[in-house]
């Protein structure tokens, strides 16, 4: 049995947005969880201080690398393939971004459930990792189906429609190493 192709497209972008909606819920929730006494509450606010200023330093230098090779690929390829790589980049950067802030903010809620019990600290843990994941898998979902159904709809040959889905994948890559080695420097130096 063959499936509708718009079908199949139509089920794809649900799953994106179900994605998306579930890693907001689990936002919620972990956010609605105990931060803790005011000695945890001042510990993680200076944590979440400094994690806010190095992503804001890390993304403005990652936005300059990343707007540098935009051009590249706009000059060597083209524009709907230069767009790709752009909403690759741009969502693979949001997705870094809510990942290390919520990661920042359940940390001081997973330690405060663990005071209580195990059980209920991997809890917020485990949340906290899925809402990441979630959105990650989501945004991808969401970006390469629509992104792919807006080429169809204008009538781009198919190579084209390769390039520009191939150099979408790209730009979420190279956005994504770029805030794992600079991620695990800060790490190391923190």
């Amino acid at each position: 049995m063959l499936l509708n192709p718009s079908f199949v497209l139509n089920l794809i972008i649900l799953s994106g947005v179900l994605s998306i909606i579930f890693a907001f819920i689990t936002g919620v929730q972990i956010l609605s969880a105990s931060s803790g006494n005011a000695r945890m509450k001042e510990i993680a606010g200076a944590i979440q201080i400094g994690a806010r200023a190095y992503l804001n330093r890390q993304y403005k230098t990652i936005a300059i690398v990343g707007v540098g090779v935009l051009f590249v690929v706009i000059y060597l390829f083209n524009y709907w393939v230069g767009l790709g790589y752009f909403i690759g980049a741009f969502l693979s950067g949001i997705a870094g971004y809510a990942g290390m802030l919520i990661s920042v903010q359940a940390n001081v809620r997973t330690a405060e459930a663990s005071r209580k019990s195990l059980a209920e600290g991997l809890r917020i843990s485990f949340k906290s990792g899925a809402l990441t994941g979630m959105l990650v898998a989501g945004l991808a979902l969401l970006a390469i189906a629509v992104y792919y159904w807006i080429l169809l709809e204008l009538k781009i040959n198919e190579r084209e429609i390769s390039n520009a889905l191939v150099a979408l994948g790209f730009g979420a890559s190279l956005i994504s190493i770029f805030a794992r080695l600079g991620g695990g420097i800060f790490t190391k130096g923190a």
